[in-house]
């Protein structure tokens, strides 16, 4: 993808520096309430919880599919998972968009144990435009994604699949959205939002039109963002509007794009994502309890909480935890507990994979 770097970019950092970072994010955390917490070293699930795994923007070439390997290898030797979530951009930019080469990452990603929850990255199908990538209209990739890797709705991926809520299944207004999944468990709320990277397809497809954005926006591109933005604001109002009536303990959001929100709202970087981010701000403040967004697209490991900064023109806002998976070269995943009727409900952990860079 082509990335816009954030304010405060995410970097894989050395062990010893690593703990002084989740020294401080514990303390950073309990600002928050102790709602989520960063843990150095493993520790067991609170009895009663769960645990899952956050993965994404990997393998980046062929070089990293057998270090991929290693990553689904650890991921089924943890018997605390519960499920995996992948946040998408299963091949690099640099790659074709070929049916072969998304057939064989689907493959790789069916052997993961526990069920695999995956929503898209712009990798796959939103720069597929690019002449390197093949010259796809990006919309043509995306129906092939949602054939290959969402071909039962309502049913994840993995081994072991369970069942997710589509909102294909349940919005017939945006019927085509089966990869926007939503499920629950032990009173914690999980829902995926296909929020993708490249300005979330507001670069121009220049590769299939070499007017785009010069003479006028791509009519194709322009209905898909918009159409996209409608169902992906319609599922976070029902996510947030279930976890209210349930009296739900914790609402976690999972999507691939670093939604820049330290960036100001309406420059060309951060304006597909405006909606997006308003719309979490304002439902993440009226839910009170602790929300956990999660995302890939910057290729290391990061954790903060956007809204809780000292000196914000906005009113602090304690309760939302970011967290950045690890991503291309660092083929490595992070680990989350979860700890519904605690009070510091998330405790979220690094972990490297042995033999991996």
């Amino acid at each position: 993808m082509v990335h816009d770097r954030p304010a405060h970019p995410a970097s894989d950092v050395p062990r010893t520096a690593r703990r002084r970072l989740l020294a401080g994010l514990g303390a950073a955390a309990a600002l928050g309430g102790g709602w989520v917490g960063a843990g150095a070293a493993p520790a067991p699930s609170a009895p009663g919880g769960f645990a899952f795994a956050l993965i994404g923007d990997v393998p980046y070439g062929t070089r990293e599919v057998p270090q991929v390997d290693a990553l689904i290898r650890a991921l089924n030797a943890d018997a605390e998972l519960a499920f995996v979530l992948h946040v998408g951009d299963i091949k690099s930019g640099a790659e074709r968009c070929d049916d072969g080469l998304l057939r064989e990452r689907l493959r790789q990603m069916q052997q993961v144990r526990a069920p695999l929850v995956y929503t898209p990255g712009d990798n796959e199908w939103t720069d597929c435009h690019r002449p390197l990538n093949g010259g796809y209209v990006p919309t043509e990739r995306l129906a092939l994604l949602r054939r290959l890797f969402f071909a039962e709705p309502g049913r994840s991926l993995g081994r072991q699949p369970m069942a997710v809520r589509s909102q294909a299944l349940e919005d017939p207004a945006h019927a085509a959205f089966v990869e926007n999944v939503m499920f629950e468990r032990q009173r914690v709320l999980f829902a995926t939002l296909h929020v993708v990277g490249s300005r979330n397809d507001l670069l121009p497809w220049v590769g299939v039109d070499y007017r785009d954005n010069v003479s006028g926006t791509n009519a194709q591109r322009g209905t898909e963002f918009e159409t996209r933005q409608a169902a992906n604001l319609a599922w976070l109002d029902r996510l947030f509007g279930e976890a209210q009536r349930r009296g739900a303990a914790a609402v976690v959001v999972a999507m691939h794009a670093n939604l820049r929100i330290e960036m100001q709202a309406g420059i060309p970087k951060r304006q597909g994502f405006d909606a997006v981010v308003e719309r979490l701000r304002t439902r993440a403040a009226a839910f009170g309890r602790p929300v956990l967004l999660l995302h890939g697209d910057y290729h290391g490991f990061h954790m903060d909480q956007p809204w809780n900064r000292e000196g914000a023109a906005e009113p602090r806002l304690p309760n939302v935890t970011r967290v950045q998976s690890y991503g291309s070269p660092h083929v490595h995943w992070v680990k989350v507990r979860v700890a519904p009727g605690a009070q510091q409900v998330f405790d979220v952990v690094p972990r490297r994979v042995k033999g991996n860079p």
